[in-house]
C-alpha cells in the first residue's frame, strides 16, 4: 500500500486533519509535540466507477482502492539538526511515499503559532528548509565517502562522487531534488540514501470555517484573507500543487455517517463539497497511480497501481501465485462494461482484448487473469 505523510509546523491542524481523514482519534491539542510517535490511517480513494461497476454486478462484496496517510509531528527550524526530536521526526518522513505538507492560514488565538503570527511563505521555507538540510547532510557525507574509493581508482565511486555533487549544488541553492532531471543511477542513488527532497509533495491550506466560506463565494482574496493570498501567490510562484481544507469542519464531517446529512451540512455552510476527497485524489495522483479492476468471483475490487506497470506485475498485486502462474489477461475498460451491462455483451461488441505479460495496465481497466494454479 501506498502511503502519505502528514507534515508541517507545531499547531497547524495535522492531527485534526488526520482524524477528519481517517475517522481515527488521534490525541488533538494546542502544544507542540502532542504527536510524537506518527499515527497510521488507511482511507479509501473516492472512485465513482467502482460504484457503477458495483451496481452493474452485485457483488457481495466491494473494496475500494486504498491509500495509507501518517500523521507525522510538527517539524520545528533546526530539525535537520536534530533540534525538537528532528531526527526522529524526519525518519517517519523517510518511511512514506509521498508528503500532504499541511499550513496555517486560520486566525486563532488560543492557538499559538509557534511563530508567533501567520506567515504562510515563511513556514512552507521553514520546513523545506529542514527537509533540504536533512538531505544535504546525507549527501555530503556519501560524496566523502565516494571521493574516498574514487581515490583508489574505483570508477563507480567516482561517478557516485559526481552524482552527489550535483546534488548538493541544487539543495544549497534551495532546490528540492524532486525538481532535478535524474538518470535512472541518480534515482536508483536518492532512494538508497533516502533522500527526504525527492519525494512529491501536495500542498493544503488548513483554513477556519469562514475563510472555507469565503472561497467557495470567490472572495479568498479579500483583504480579511491576507494570508489565504499570499498563499496562494507563493504556490503560484513555485509551482506547487496546492489545494485548500478546513480541517475542524472536516472532522466535524467525518462524525456524521448518512451521507445525505454531509451534504444538507456543506449546503448550510454555502459549501458545495467537502474538501477530503479532493485531498485523496491529489495524493494517489502525485504519487503517479492509476486504478484497475478486478470483478471475478465474489469481490469486485479497485486496485491502485503505479503507472506504467505491466499485466504482469499487476497480477503480482493481486497474488504471488497469480504473477507466476500467468498466461493472459482478458481486459475491457470500464466505462465499456458498463454500457454493455454485462461482460458477455462486452464480448460480442469486441470491447474484450486478450492481452499478454507485456501489455500496460490503464487507469480504468477492468482485468480478468487467467494462471496456472
Amino acid at each position: 500500500m501506498f502511503s502519505c505523510g502528514i507534515i508541517g509546523l507545531p499547531n497547524v491542524g495535522k492531527s485534526t486533519l488526520f482524524n477528519a481523514l481517517t475517522r481515527a482519534r488521534a490525541e488533538v491539542a494546542s502544544y507542540p509535540f502532542c504527536t510524537i510517535e506518527p499515527n497510521v490511517g488507511v482511507l479509501a480513494v473516492p472512485d465513482r466507477r467502482l460504484q457503477r461497476l458495483k451496481e452493474l454486478l452485485r457483488p457481495e462484496k466491494t473494496t475500494p482502492a486504498m491509500i495509507e496517510f501518517v500523521d507525522i509531528a510538527g517539524l520545528v527550524k533546526g530539525a535537520g539538526t536534530g533540534e525538537g526530536l528532528g531526527n526522529e521526526f524526519l525518519g517517519h518522513i523517510q518511511q512514506v511515499d509521498a508528503i500532504a505538507h499541511l499550513v496555517r492560514l486560520f486566525p486563532q488565538e488560543n492557538i499559538a503559532h509557534v511563530d508567533g503570527s501567520l506567515d504562510p511563505a515563511r513556514d512552507v521555507r521553514t520546513v523545506n528548509a529542514e527537509l533540504a538540510v536533512k538531505d544535504l547532510e546525507k549527501a555530503e557525507r556519501g560524496r566523502d565517502s565516494a571521493a574516498r574509493r574514487a581515490r583508489t581508482g574505483s570508477k563507480d565511486a567516482g561517478r557516485r562522487a559526481a552524482a552527489l555533487e550535483k546534488m548538493i549544488g541544487a539543495l544549497r541553492e534551495g532546490s528540492f531534488l524532486s525538481e532535478l532531471e535524474l538518470d535512472p543511477e541518480e534515482a536508483a542513488l536518492t532512494a538508497e540514501l533516502g533522500l527526504l527532497t525527492t519525494k512529491p509533495v501536495i500542498y493544503i491550506g488548513n483554513v477556519s470555517e469562514e475563510q472555507a466560506r469565503r472561497l467557495a463565494a470567490g472572495n479568498g482574496g479579500t483583504a480579511r484573507e491576507r494570508p489565504v493570498r499570499e498563499f496562494e501567490q507563493f504556490a503560484a510562484l513555485h509551482g506547487l500543487t496546492y489545494t485548500f481544507a478546513c480541517a475542524e469542519l472536516e472532522a466535524e464531517l467525518s462524525d456524521l455517517d448518512d451521507p445525505e446529512e454531509v451534504r444538507l451540512f456543506l449546503a448550510e455552510l454555502g459549501l458545495a463539497e467537502s474538501g477530503l476527497g479532493k485531498i485523496v485524489q491529489m495524493a494517489y495522483e502525485t504519487l503517479g497511480l492509476i486504478t484497475f479492476f478486478t470483478v471475478k468471483g465474489p469481490e469486485t475490487r479497485a486496485w491502485e497501481l503505479p503507472a506504467g506497470t505491466t499485466a504482469l506485475h499487476a497480477a503480482g498485486r493481486i497474488h504471488s501465485d497469480m504473477q507466476r502462474g500467468f498466461i493472459r489477461a482478458e481486459v475491457v475498460h470500464c466505462d465499456k462494461l458498463v454500457a454493455s451491462g454485462s461482460f458477455p455483451a462486452a464480448r460480442e461488441k469486441g470491447y474484450v482484448r486478450t492481452e499478454g505479460k507485456d501489455y500496460v495496465i490503464r487507469d480504468g481497466d477492468v482485468v480478468l487473469f487467467a494462471f496456472k494454479g
